[in-house]
């Protein structure tokens, strides 16, 4: 059965004006003149430089130097390391500072390392570590800790900094930021 002429006619007219709207469209666009590179990436002004001489933030979403720590069952049915008596200053027989922290989600295993440095404490070289900790980290960890012991059986009043480190060895690209904890004088 042949189609009515009229029918075929519209057809026609549809399909013409259905092609034709895409040009249309793109006839319409206004021109834009040719932005400078610059003006699409980061402006100075609006980056904010990371502190490596601050608390580790990014891979950590908590850190914090404490008494000691404790585990409990995570909300995953984990072991999760929490901070006993969080605190930055600390008494000279303080047998040991704990650094705890909670980790973002991670992909793979490594390893968290902490570097103590006597940073204001009188007789002792600013330089000189006196003190370090590693601990692996697994895929399935969220949370850590390390353990720093006094230098000679008791720590010496001042001001200690404690590098953290992550990856897989201590250099200079490892570096995350810094923790800071005071040794205060006997009796006080």
């Amino acid at each position: 059965m042949a189609k009515p002429a009229g029918r075929r006619a519209v057809a026609a007219v549809i399909v013409i004006t259905l092609s034709a709207l895409p040009a249309i469209q793109a006839a319409e666009l206004p021109i834009t003149k040719d932005f400078p590179v610059s003006d699409f990436q980061n402006r100075p002004q609006d980056v904010t430089p990371y502190d490596f001489d601050a608390p580790p933030q990014g891979l950590f979403l908590t850190i914090t130097t404490a008494e000691g720590f404790d585990e409990e069952l995570g909300f995953h049915r984990t072991h999760e390391i929490v901070p006993v008596k969080p605190t930055d200053r600390f008494r000279p027989d303080t047998p040991a500072v704990f650094i705890v922290f909670h980790l973002h989600q991670h992909y793979q295993g490594f390893q968290v390392f902490g570097r103590c440095f006597p940073e204001a404490v009188a007789g002792l070289d600013p330089t000189l570590v006196i003190g370090q900790d590693a601990m692996h980290i697994a895929l399935e960890d969220e949370s850590g800790y390390l353990t720093l012991s006094p230098p000679q059986d008791a720590w010496r009043p001042g001001r200690y900094k404690v590098e953290i480190h992550v990856g897989e060895q201590v250099n200079e690209m490892s570096l995350m930021g810094t923790m800071r904890f005071t040794i205060t004088e006997a009796g006080k």
